[in-house]
């Protein structure tokens, strides 16, 4: 056993704890998150550039292609232990306890998310139209085939951002058969991958209205095998290159460099005009993006330690423990604050008259209670839970 994993185990973490990782996580969900706000709130501040007012709003109208990043991130993890075991030299690939490890992270959190909602939301404002349609939604969701029906997907009463976790579980199972596929033939099972997601993508683009496909499991596929290509480079990399100052620097530069390049994505992104040229700029761009943030995802890890001190600081770790609560429950509390009219504001439509007194409360305020209730379903739900289901002691 290496000391670095050794020194991984004292402190009660996974022996492939990438600690600058945990920024990244936290990062992209927050983004997410303030897209959100910024629908709600239209809210869009300026920061100061060497003297020079640099408007947020490109990163702010494409922050919902963070959650690519988010699916890539789960790839790369998911594969993570299985890349290091080649690395090491091992012959075999084991999945025992997967599947029950899954569920108990996902299910009793995404179930209370359900259930809250739909007793605090869709049924007080009379979201459904009968009992049916309630019990085809609630079928849907608890199936993890939300995202294949319109009136579960698009028009569901319960919480819209879910359709993420639909993808995510469906991938789930099918997940050691791929990465058995991909342990034994890479190149293959890359290429397949790679065919399936471009193929599928380009048939959407072709639809008069791709809404319904942007966001299925198919349309996803290279970029999970992206995530599983970059766990192979960083355990060979980790296993074979020299931790030295010079080669730190290198993938520091690639890091800076994929950096640049998604930001150029991201102004291409914000240029486009109308839903549909949306969801197309978003599917051209989605490998190109997963490849570069696969850079960052290695480049990071590899990278200069103050690049991972910054990322893997504590704080940044608490933020990233609790950030698949906080992805659950941040466009609930705000759709919530706007309805009870909190914080209170002088006009009917204050986003609309860019009523700044209202905007930027009401964007701090509905984070600091997102991040409140989070830290506390993470710490006295979503944790004991799992602990018991997946029999651990701690």
């Amino acid at each position: 056993m290496t000391g670095r994993r050794k020194a991984a185990q004292q402190k009660g973490l996974a022996p492939g704890y990438l600690p600058a990782l945990d920024g990244l996580r936290w990062l992209m969900v927050f983004s997410v998150a303030c897209f959100h706000y910024w629908q709600i709130s239209w809210w869009t501040p300026e920061i100061n550039v060497l003297g020079a007012k640099v408007s947020l709003a490109p990163w702010l109208r494409t922050g919902y292609i963070w959650v690519d990043g988010m699916l890539l991130l789960s790839g790369f993890l998911l594969f993570l232990p299985h890349a290091q075991r080649r690395a090491e030299g091992r012959d075999s690939i084991e999945f025992q306890g997967f599947f029950r490890r899954r569920f108990a992270r996902i299910m009793p959190s995404y179930a209370l998310n359900l259930l809250v909602v739909f007793l605090v939301s869709a049924l007080p404002l009379g979201r459904y139209a009968n009992a049916w349609h309630a019990v085809l939604d609630w079928l849907a969701h608890l199936t993890f085939t939300h995202p294949w029906f319109r009136f579960s997907n698009l028009n569901t009463p319960l919480n819209g951002v879910l359709w993420t976790l639909g993808v995510e579980v469906q991938f789930y199972l099918i997940f050691p058969l791929v990465a058995k596929a991909f342990w034994k033939k890479p190149l293959l099972t890359y290429c397949g991958a790679l065919a399936a997601g471009l193929g599928f993508r380009a048939y959407a683009l072709n639809q008069p209205d791709s809404a319904m496909l942007l966001n299925q499991l198919p349309a996803f596929m290279d970029v999970y095998l992206n995530g599983f290509l970059a766990a192979w480079a960083y355990a060979w990399l980790r296993r074979n290159m020299a931790d030295s100052r010079p080669t730190r620097l290198v993938m520091t530069l690639i890091t800076a460099l994929s950096v640049w390049l998604i930001s150029r994505l991201i102004l291409g992104q914000s240029a486009e005009v109308g839903f549909q040229a949306l969801r197309a700029g978003q599917m051209v761009r989605r490998f190109p993006l997963s490849v570069l943030l696969s850079l960052v995802f290695v480049g990071v890890s590899l990278g200069l330690h103050g690049i991972r001190r910054l990322l893997g600081n504590p704080v940044a770790r608490f933020l990233s423990a609790i950030s698949f609560q906080f992805y659950m429950w941040h466009q609930v509390v705000a759709g919530l604050m706007r309805r009870l009219k909190i914080p209170a504001s002088n006009s009917a439509q204050p986003h609309m008259t860019g009523e700044r007194s209202w905007q930027i409360p009401f964007v701090v305020l509905a984070l600091a209670i997102s991040i409140l209730i989070s830290a506390a379903i993470t710490c006295f739900f979503e944790h004991p839970i799992a602990r018991r289901i997946s029999g651990r002691k701690r």
